[in-house]
């Protein structure tokens, strides 16, 4: 059950705002979702995702669906809740969406990255997520070399397998 104001907390906003440091305690060893209508995000796919996102080379890129495909679990909305709250130490300018646009937010910041790394990018767009400039995702989807392959799926058995605590 999730907090709330009657239990105590001060308005719905503090609330939530515990429930979001909670999800994100990653210190925690059996760290798990508050939330029942939320997937359990398990640490090793949470490593899993970050190690991906880190493999891309400068100037390639990958969407949310990638990654997962290429784990062989979870799915777009997984790897990006993964890249939100824990990516930061990663080049999450390296995984987008399939569109090849990022949230709003950090378009500014991805856009000096792209720039330095030459990443390919389509001049102009509108979508519904804003205008600007996307990945041009023909010329700048990262296509993972043999080696890089196995490795990701020796990360994605590692993932197939139970963790205790968290068995389905």
């Amino acid at each position: 059950m999730l907090p709330t104001v009657s239990a105590g907390w001060d308005s719905p906003r503090e609330a939530a705002r515990y429930v979001e440091y909670l999800r994100a305690a990653r210190h925690v060893e059996d760290w798990y979702s508050l939330d029942p209508k939320v997937e359990v995000m398990r640490p090793d796919f949470v490593d899993a995702v970050l190690e991906v996102a880190s493999m891309v080379p400068p100037g390639k890129v990958l969407t949310y669906g990638d990654v997962a495909e290429l784990l062989g679990t979870g799915g777009p909305r997984q790897v990006g809740s993964v890249m939100a709250r824990f990516g930061s130490g990663t080049p999450w300018w390296r995984i987008v969406r399939a569109d090849g646009t990022l949230p709003r937010e950090l378009v500014e910041r991805a856009s000096q990255q792209y720039g330095v790394e030459r990443t390919p990018l389509i001049a102009r767009y509108r979508s519904e997520h804003g205008a600007g400039r996307r990945v041009d995702m023909h010329a700048a989807r990262w296509l993972p070399a043999r080696g890089d392959i196995e490795r990701m799926d020796v990360l994605g058995r590692k993932l197939s397998e139970p963790t205790a605590g968290m068995e389905p």
